[in-house]
C-alpha cells in the first residue's frame, strides 16, 4: 500500500535496500514498486557491472513500449524484467533454451564465465555460439553479441533465489515498520544494541518518525529496549540496559 511503499522508497527497511545508501533510495523512488519481482530486480541490479542496467529497467517499467528482446526466444526469460538480463538463472536458461544445453552443461557454462577460467571461456564462447546458431537459428553475430552480454554480466550476476528472499524480507519490514512502527523500532534496537553508532542512528530515526525514546531507568528499563504504555499517551521505547555503555 502507499504506506509501505512510502518507506520502502526512502530506504527505511533493514535489509538490504537501507545498507545500500543513498543511491538505491533514488532509484527505488524513481522505480516505485509495485511488486516483489521489482524489488527483487534492484536487489541484483544493484552491484557493479549490472547497476548500469538500472535507469533502462526504471524507463522500460514505466513506459511498455520501450521493452524488447535481443534474440527471439528471451521473451519467456526475462519477461519479468522487461527484457533486461538481472539473475544468474537468466544466463543458465539462456544456455538451455537457446544454445541446446543440457542443465549439467549449462551449469559448467555458468562456473566458467563467472569464474572467468580462460580455457574454458574458449570453449564455452565457441558452443554457445554455434549452440545458438543451429538450436535457435539465431544469426552468428547476434549470438556473437549476445554471449558478449552474459559475459559482462555473469561476473557479478546475482541468484535469483537470493533475490526473492532478500525482496521478500525487504517488503516485510516496509509493512511492519509503516503499521507498526513502535513495535518495530524497538525490536530493530534489541538487535542491534551493541553497536553504538546504529543504536544512534535509530533513535534519531525514532525521533523522526515521532516516537519517544525514554531513557535508562534501573526501575523500569529490561535489558533489551521495550515498549512502555502510559494511560493517554501515545507508546514509547525505554532505552534496555544492554545499550548502555
Amino acid at each position: 500500500d502507499k504506506e509501505t511503499y512510502e518507506m520502502l522508497a526512502r530506504g527505511e527497511t533493514f535489509g538490504v535496500f537501507q545498507m545500500a545508501g543513498g543511491g538505491m533510495t533514488k532509484y527505488l523512488m524513481d522505480l516505485h514498486p509495485e511488486r516483489i519481482e521489482d524489488l527483487m530486480a534492484m536487489v541484483a541490479l544493484y552491484r557493479p557491472g549490472p547497476m548500469g542496467s538500472i535507469p533502462e529497467y526504471i524507463a522500460r517499467k514505466r513506459d511498455p513500449k520501450l521493452i524488447k528482446y535481443f534474440v527471439p526466444g528471451l521473451e519467456k526469460i526475462l519477461d519479468m524484467s522487461y527484457g533486461i538480463i538481472t539473475y544468474q538463472d537468466d544466463v543458465l536458461l539462456m544456455a538451455i533454451q537457446l544454445a541446446g544445453y543440457n542443465w549439467e552443461e549449462a551449469d559448467k557454462f555458468r562456473k566458467a564465465i563467472g569464474k572467468k577460467i580462460p580455457e574454458e571461456m574458449e570453449k564455452q564462447h565457441a558452443k554457445f555460439v554455434d549452440g545458438c546458431v543451429e538450436f535457435s537459428h539465431i544469426p552468428r553475430d547476434k549470438a556473437e553479441e549476445l554471449f558478449k552480454q552474459i559475459e559482462t554480466f555473469a561476473a557479478y550476476g546475482f541468484n535469483k533465489a537470493h533475490a526473492a528472499s532478500y525482496g521478500i524480507v525487504s517488503y516485510w519490514t516496509g509493512y511492519i515498520k509503516a503499521h507498526y512502527p513502535v513495535e518495530y523500532m524497538t525490536a530493530l534496537m534489541s538487535v542491534v544494541k551493541s553497536d553504538t553508532d546504529k543504536v544512534a542512528f535509530y533513535c534519531a530515526d525514532c525521533r523522526s518518525l515521532g516516537i519517544q525514546i525514554l531513557p535508562p531507568d534501573v526501575n523500569s528499563s529490561q535489558w533489551d529496549f521495550s515498549i512502555e504504555d502510559k494511560p493517554g499517551q501515545p507508546s514509547a521505547i525505554r532505552f534496555g540496559l544492554g545499550a548502555v555503555k
